[in-house]
């Protein structure tokens, strides 16, 4: 393989890791962990064990990264946590 082909695979790869963003999911004092993980179930299309485990890292951490994706995925999922009244964000 020739070091063009090489340097040029390497950037492949960067830009497609780059536009990958995460919704991270803080704590709060207010919500229950019910509600918390109804709403990752509904919002996020976790299982009640992921939910939970998100839950558990977002209450112990402080906050935990809940899903992964393209932006254009992610922005209708955060606004279903922000409008049940959790703490959430795009990075």
């Amino acid at each position: 393989m020739s070091t063009r082909e090489k340097t040029s695979e390497e950037l492949l790869l960067q830009e497609e890791v780059s536009t990958q963003n995460e919704i991270v999911l803080h704590n709060d004092d207010v919500n229950t962990f019910d509600h918390v993980i109804e709403t990752l179930i509904y919002a996020c299309d976790h299982t009640a064990e992921q939910a939970e485990q998100c839950a558990m890292l977002v209450h112990y951490k402080g906050k935990c990264t809940v899903k992964t994706g393209l932006y254009d995925d992610l922005k209708p999922r955060c606004s279903m946590l922000l409008e049940a009244g959790l703490s959430a964000e795009i990075v």
